[in-house]
């Protein structure tokens, strides 16, 4: 995404937020709201997001629970000024810090944080459909690799802090083997579009020096019915109240 680029303005949370992003280039849709919408946090605490693109799951996080500190990391400086905007026009808290995880900046590397949380890009390199623009093809295309964002999460984690990632289904293995010794209490909750439909995307969540065991958790359905019939949305309403009123994702955590 250049500078220049023409943005549309997009309304999240049903409306509590409206976000700036490029017309052409990496545009946030459920995903991010949906991670945002899985965290526990509690007032007064901090969070990190790595690569925080525009600014929407930080935002929606920030929106919805007040009095985090939240801090977003970005190596796209265009998309980084974008975040900050975003932030400025709605009014809500939020840190960006262009830059990136895999060569932190000095004044993040330093500090540590209650819960961290990412939407890594979906596809390993040379997997899936090139895109055009620059912008949209580094978030969707993996630069560094997954292990390399897990690492970077867990290292800016405090002591029983929480990472929470939401990830292709298809890429769990990946994300699993990313997990080493330094996190427990790992919890995975399948995502999966309507019901007796495989999965598409998973939430993982784990917690730093935690040494409880792994638990895969039963699918959590988006949409009512087992296929799109009508005009609008038919998201389940428990996800529907996520995306309109920005209540939480109801999680096993």
């Amino acid at each position: 995404m250049s500078e220049a680029a023409a943005l549309t303005r997009d309304r999240f949370l049903g409306g509590r937020l409206t976000m700036c992003q490029p017309a052409q280039g990496y545009r946030a849709g459920i995903d991010p709201v949906l991670l945002a919408a899985s965290v526990t946090a509690v007032p007064g605490q901090t969070v990190l997001e790595l690569g925080c693109g525009a600014g929407v799951a930080a935002l929606c996080l920030a929106a919805r629970i007040d009095g985090l500190n939240v801090t977003g990391l970005e190596v796209q400086p265009a998309y980084a000024a974008l975040a900050r905007r975003n932030a400025q026009d709605n009014r809500v808290p939020l840190e960006v810090v262009t830059g990136d995880l895999a060569d932190m900046p000095p004044g993040l590397r330093g500090r540590s944080f209650d819960h961290v949380i990412a939407n890594p890009p979906y596809y390993r390199p040379g997997r899936g459909t090139a895109a055009r623009d620059a912008g949209r093809a580094a978030a969707r295309g993996e630069r560094a690799p997954l292990a390399a964002w897990i690492d970077a999460a867990t290292r800016r984690l405090r002591p029983k802090g929480t990472l929470t990632v939401i990830q292709r289904a298809d890429r769990l293995p990946d994300l699993l083997g990313a997990c080493d010794a330094r996190l427990g209490d790992m919890q995975v909750l399948p995502l999966a579009p309507r019901a007796g439909r495989a999965a598409e995307l998973v939430l993982l969540h784990a917690r730093k020096g935690a040494r409880g065991a792994f638990r895969l958790a039963p699918p959590l359905v988006l949409h009512d019915g087992a296929r799109h019939e009508r005009d609008g949305d038919d998201y389940a309403p428990a996800v529907a109240a996520v995306l309109r009123d920005g209540k939480d994702l109801p999680t096993p955590w």
